[in-house]
């Protein structure tokens, strides 16, 4: 992770990737001027917690804002880049360049924002302690190579590990981390859901039951017993959207398991998901995730898709 010019263009590249056998680890504190790029991606992934300040990182769409509390993996061979948040100024944390074990892609899937960038947003202040603490943990096993139990290490510096039972160690702290941040985040979205009014609560259960029906305010409104305006009002009360905002997200939700695991082509999954015409999937599609639905589907199978 080596900062470039503050004057990098948003699609330089000329940052070098860290080799792909690698695991590496730091902490860092960035000012104004730090910008990164990479139009290849890395030959791994990329891990980034932020822990103060503020960040954006992208795969092939737009910037998405880091906050502390903040989760960002970016996969192998997607274009990426990140910074310091402009408008902050400063951006400090933790990242990890790594090779992923098999069970992580379907824990990050959900978090997905195209072209290969996951953000896994608002961890929870009291996962946030053993967050840090993992990450921690795994800069100093990153350094162990046997012997003695591995010592506490100044988190300054820059942590290598090839191979051995060091790497295993850091790997599985950065496998705590996933579980940490992921599993937090949905604990948290259920308990949020739990405190809706059940009239809402039964309008979105009728929409991830079948995301690309013929939903409306009117038959939504319909089935919770409710006058479409009551219904409209209500569900934005509780939700801070508008209920076709949110029959929209569960359709580009419903489509993008149909482009990981189907082989149908874009017209199909459009009808599939409740979209108007091909054209109006790609471009909600596009809006969405960064990139159109043939483009998402061609990219890396391990994160993405």
């Amino acid at each position: 992770m080596t900062s470039t010019s503050a004057h990098l263009p948003e699609t330089a590249a000329d940052t070098p990737s860290p080799p792909a056998q690698l695991l590496i680890a730091a902490r860092f504190a960035e000012g104004a001027d730090y910008q990164v790029g990479r139009a290849a991606g890395a030959d791994n992934w990329l891990l980034l917690w932020t822990a103060e300040g503020r960040g954006q990182v992208r795969g092939s769409g737009a910037w998405i804002p880091q906050r502390p509390g903040d989760l960002a993996v970016l996969s192998s061979h997607h274009r990426h880049a990140y910074r310091t948040d402009p408008s902050v100024g400063t951006w400090g944390g933790w990242w990890v360049h790594f090779q992923p074990r098999a069970a992580w892609p379907a824990w990050l899937r959900e978090h997905g924002r195209g072209g290969g960038a996951h953000c896994v947003a608002g961890v929870p202040d009291a996962a946030r302690g053993r967050v840090d603490a993992a990450f921690r943990r795994l800069h100093a096993d990153a350094r162990w190579s046997g012997g003695e139990a591995p010592p506490e290490q100044d988190p300054a510096g820059i942590a290598v590990a090839a191979a051995g039972p060091g790497r295993e160690l850091a790997l599985g702290a950065i496998e705590e981390v996933l579980l940490l941040a992921t599993g937090s985040t949905a604990a948290a979205g259920r308990a949020a859901s739990e405190l809706r009014d059940p009239r809402v609560a039964r309008a979105d259960a009728i929409v991830a039951a079948d995301p690309g029906g013929p939903h409306t305010v009117r038959s939504l409104a319909r089935q919770v017993a409710l006058s479409p305006s009551r219904f409209a009002h209500l569900y934005a009360q509780e939700t801070g959207r508008t209920p076709m905002r949110a029959v929209r997200a569960a359709r580009l939700g419903h489509a993008q398991q149909l482009l990981d695991a189907t082989d149908l082509d874009v017209g199909q999954i459009a009808r599939a998901s409740g979209f108007a015409s091909p054209f109006h999937f790609s471009r909600a599609f596009r809006e969405r995730f960064g990139v159109p639905p043939t483009v998402y589907r061609g990219g890396d199978p391990g994160l993405s898709r």
